[in-house]
């Protein structure tokens, strides 16, 4: 019981530490935790309906605090916006990478760490493309380029963010396998 209850507090500290660092002013662009938290949950977490609330809850969390600091005049950035739903469910649809990822091996770790981003980058820059958002590129194949052009400084940041983030939370949860808990998985 002890042991599940610091697992509990350890993720709500997880998520209300991500959140916190999400609207962290002067953070580069895209550099969150929340896409390698998705993958996190979906390879280590065995209740599936907890591997989608670990990224789902930090964003949320994170977007009621942008939308206190937006309505206060603190930032620029609204925490709720058009197409934020969409945005949830592919955050969501990134945990389904991190259940690809449950043999736990770094090739495969490696390989959602660099996926995750990348498609999270080409479907949320299709939604933005498809529903006049960004620049409100013509839609034309020519017009995707440039929406895809327009994102690329949130790319990096999410991949780059997605690696580091990655190389931490499951760099931890080896480290917490080798020294409390030899041959077990957690919740």
């Amino acid at each position: 019981m002890k042991q599940r209850n610091t697992l509990l507090f350890s993720f709500i500290l997880l998520i209300v530490i991500a959140s916190v660092y999400r609207v962290w002013e002067g953070r580069p662009w895209g550099f969150v935790p929340q896409i390698a938290m998705a993958l996190f949950g979906g390879a280590v977490i065995r209740d599936k309906k907890f591997s989608f609330l670990l990224p789902l809850v930090s964003m949320l969390l994170s977007d009621v605090l942008y939308e206190v600091l937006f309505r206060s005049g603190l930032t620029d950035i609204p925490g709720f916006y058009e197409g934020q739903f969409t945005n949830y469910v592919l955050f969501a649809g990134l945990t389904f990478v991190g259940f690809w990822m449950r043999s736990l091996n770094i090739a495969r770790i490696a390989a959602g760490a660099v996926a995750a981003p990348t498609i999270y980058f080409l479907l949320s820059n299709l939604q933005v493309w498809l529903g006049g958002g960004g620049y409100n590129r013509a839609k034309t194949f020519s017009g995707l380029m440039q929406c895809y052009a327009d994102g690329l400084p949130f790319y990096r940041g999410y991949l780059l963010g997605t690696i580091f983030f990655s190389f931490v939370l499951f760099g931890l949860y080896f480290l917490y396998q080798k020294m409390v808990q030899p041959q077990k998985s957690i919740a």
